[in-house]
């Protein structure tokens, strides 16, 4: 029987990819699309990286108290939201995939290098956003935070690279009217329509788990604002975190200059009590206010001889063990009347899973700060 000969791969031919909707100025318009999004999201990701792993410079204010709900909401709103964006743009351009030869030079291996790293990070991080967003961590094998934020900055460096490379095809392509029938440009604008209606879909459909007036359309959010223990929801339980919430020797430690005290709840609940209405935000973009009651930080700090507007405070929880068992409370924060370690919330005993025998809240911090199951304060002044 005669052997077939063997077939040589060879580039697709361009009537391979005969779509008439593809266009340098579409594609130019997709881009800046792109662009815009992906800056608010490196902006707001970069704020919250800096107010949960502060440097000596940084200082962040406990007011106004919804402005970490806003900047982070709207980090996961607008990171969805590029997800037809991102597939309309590589769509737009992956025909140039097979242009032969694949390279042409040494300029233009180093251009396809930095766009194969744009890509492949692009793909990255909004993926894994929508990963973390569902709380589904098993396809990654690495810390999420950490890996989203150091990729975040890949993204930005091979952007700018991009950007100075094309900008002049750029700035042609959305100078000159668009090119094509008059029939083709209506596809091309119904195409736009078509993605910036998908964004706004996204948006609309899962904005809500952080806008509480739109909750009953965010029929696609993973997390609904009202659903949880005493009507919050909780991201991490008591029973997961290893904690005894029925200990009956339960102590909050306050250590500070002036000394230690050691509370117990009797204790804490004959000190003067005051109520806030404060959000928990969470990374993950949802948030949801909930009434709290509980001890002013700045009174526990004032019973061990330090004073509040010059002290930071570490909050220990009684989890053994977790990157977020313990958070630095800052002075800005330790001085404000609303930073409650809390013990009720809408009047009730908190609910183990929220922390009880009781917790931190305080305005405009991540939820993760927030913590829960507080056992020790430590007190330390400036001098």
């Amino acid at each position: 029987m005669p052997r077939r000969p063997a077939r040589r791969w060879s580039a697709p031919a361009p009537d391979r990819f005969p779509s008439p909707l593809r266009s340098t100025r579409l594609t130019s318009q997709l881009g800046v699309a792109l662009g815009v999004a992906f800056a608010v999201c490196f902006l707001t990701g970069l704020l919250s990286h800096l107010i949960q792993h502060p440097p000596g410079w940084f200082r962040w204010p406990a007011r106004p108290v919804g402005l970490y709900r806003f900047t982070q909401g709207l980090h996961v709103a607008t990171g969805l939201a590029t997800v037809p964006l991102l597939g309309a743009k590589l769509w737009s351009v992956y025909h140039h995939l097979f242009r032969w030869p694949p390279v042409r030079s040494v300029a233009h291996a180093v251009e396809r290098a930095s766009v194969g790293v744009l890509v492949a990070a692009a793909l990255f991080e909004v993926v894994g956003g929508v990963l973390n967003v569902a709380r589904w961590y098993a396809p990654m094998p690495f810390f999420f935070t950490a890996g989203h934020y150091r990729v975040a900055w890949l993204v930005v460096g091979a952007l700018l690279v991009h950007v100075g490379v094309q900008l002049p095809a750029v700035r042609a392509a959305l100078a000159r009217p668009g090119v094509g029938s008059p029939q083709e440009r209506l596809s091309r604008r119904g195409l736009l329509a078509g993605v910036a209606a998908a964004a706004g879909l996204i948006t609309l459909t899962t904005v809500g788990q952080t806008v509480r007036p739109l909750s009953g359309l965010a029929v696609l959010a993973p997390r609904r604002p009202d659903v949880g223990p005493q009507g919050l929801p909780v991201n991490r339980t008591a029973r997961r975190a290893g904690v005894d919430v029925g200990d009956p020797a339960y102590r909050l430690v306050v250590d500070g200059p002036g000394g230690r005290v050691a509370l117990d709840l009797a204790a804490l609940y004959a000190l003067p009590q005051h109520t806030a209405e404060l959000p928990i935000a969470c990374v993950e973009g949802w948030s949801a206010t909930g009434r709290w009651t509980g001890v002013r930080l700045r009174d526990l700090v004032a019973l061990v001889g330090a004073d509040p507007g010059r002290a930071s405070v570490r909050v220990e929880s009684l989890e053994a063990a977790g990157r977020y068992r313990a958070s630095t409370v800052g002075s800005a924060h330790v001085g404000d009347p609303a930073t409650l370690i809390a013990l009720r919330l809408g009047g009730e005993p908190l609910h183990p899973d929220h922390g009880y025998p009781a917790r931190l809240i305080a305005p405009n911090r991540p939820g993760v700060l927030q913590t829960k199951w507080v056992g020790r304060i430590v007190v330390r002044e400036a001098r």
